[in-house]
């Protein structure tokens, strides 16, 4: 009750405090000091105190689908007012190959965080009744130069034995397969794909990374190029595989005109992203809304960052 109260306070002096600069400084000072308030990790560190972020922070996501290769072992678990409940447990099979998908043909399943981008019917009855299609490779996948494609979670054949290894997909018995699919919601599913267990994120991780976010907003809204730059890694490739020296060139190009912008994030998603490279990643998924007075832009925003030595940097962007 005691820390309620005191952030209840806090509130209260806040609000004070801004309806005071509004009056003296007008609106375009109370943006200024709420997207200043947005870099605190403070702020994040209250915001978060009672969520659930043991997998992650979600605002858009309800669905996990935890594939876990080395044990064959899947999990769904659902997103309800920040609480994960688990709602399907199966043993799965994965490709014949250890290790993380590298290029077509190798048999592996990859390592990292997918979407699922549609569902197929009326398939060859080898797939079972139905396959969830997974956005392999991703926009990390491509800047790692990872080739292939077609990486589903199907079924059993339903006129044959099923061999004990797929080429690289996930399988699991066909009951379950539609079982799954009436447990979640595809747009609003993500597939988690470690080798192990997955180690339960740090709100002091999440809390960074949301400050991280709008420090690196702030500075991309003010074309502040040093500043900009210097969020990113010197290891950072673009999906298209451009280095950070051509990726700073171009932003050098773009910042020169110094346009006002407006940049709002909405459906934040900070997903921990398993990989084989013994990095501590995360996923950053979210919807961005882009203005400037000749260009607009209303789609998702995705950043792979690196927790390494109490800094975040950006590996890919896309």
């Amino acid at each position: 009750m005691r820390i309620l109260a005191m952030f209840a306070l806090c509130v209260s002096f806040l609000f004070a405090d801004l309806i005071d600069v509004y009056r003296t400084q007008g609106i375009d000072a109370v943006k200024e000091k709420l997207e200043k308030q947005l870099q605190e990790k403070s702020y994040w560190n209250n915001f978060l105190e009672k969520k659930d972020v043991t997998y992650g922070y979600y605002e858009s996501t309800k669905f996990l689908i935890l594939v876990e290769k080395g044990t064959k072992e899947l999990k769904v678990l659902e997103n309800v007012n920040n609480l994960f409940s688990q709602v399907v447990q199966d043993n799965v099979i994965v490709g014949e190959k250890p290790g993380d998908k590298q290029i077509e043909g190798d048999l592996k399943t990859p390592e990292g965080v997918y979407e699922l981008t549609s569902k197929l019917t009326k398939l060859d009855p080898f797939y079972g009744p139905l396959a969830l299609v997974t956005s392999y490779p991703n926009t990390f996948d491509k800047a790692m130069n990872k080739k292939g494609h077609g990486i589903w979670i199907h079924g059993m054949p339903l006129n044959e034995k099923r061999e004990e290894f797929t080429q690289g997909c996930i399988a699991l018995d066909n009951p379950n397969l539609v079982n799954l699919d009436k447990s979640i919601r595809l747009n609003e599913a993500l597939v988690l794909i470690s080798e192990g267990k997955l180690e339960k994120v740090k709100k002091d991780d999440i809390s960074s990374i949301l400050s991280f976010i709008y420090k690196w907003k702030d500075a991309w809204r003010k074309s502040d190029i040093e500043r900009y730059l210097s969020f990113y890694s010197n290891d950072f490739k673009r999906y298209d595989g451009l280095s950070l020296d051509g990726f700073s060139e171009y932003k050098k190009r773009i910042f020169s005109r110094k346009e006002d912008k407006t940049i709002i994030f909405s459906n934040i998603n900070i997903i921990p992203y398993p990989n084989s490279l013994n990095k501590k990643m995360y996923k950053v998924l979210m919807d961005e809304k882009y203005r400037t007075r000749n260009y607009k832009f209303d789609g998702k925003k995705e950043l792979f960052i690196e927790l390494k030595d109490n800094s975040i940097k950006i590996l890919t962007e896309g």
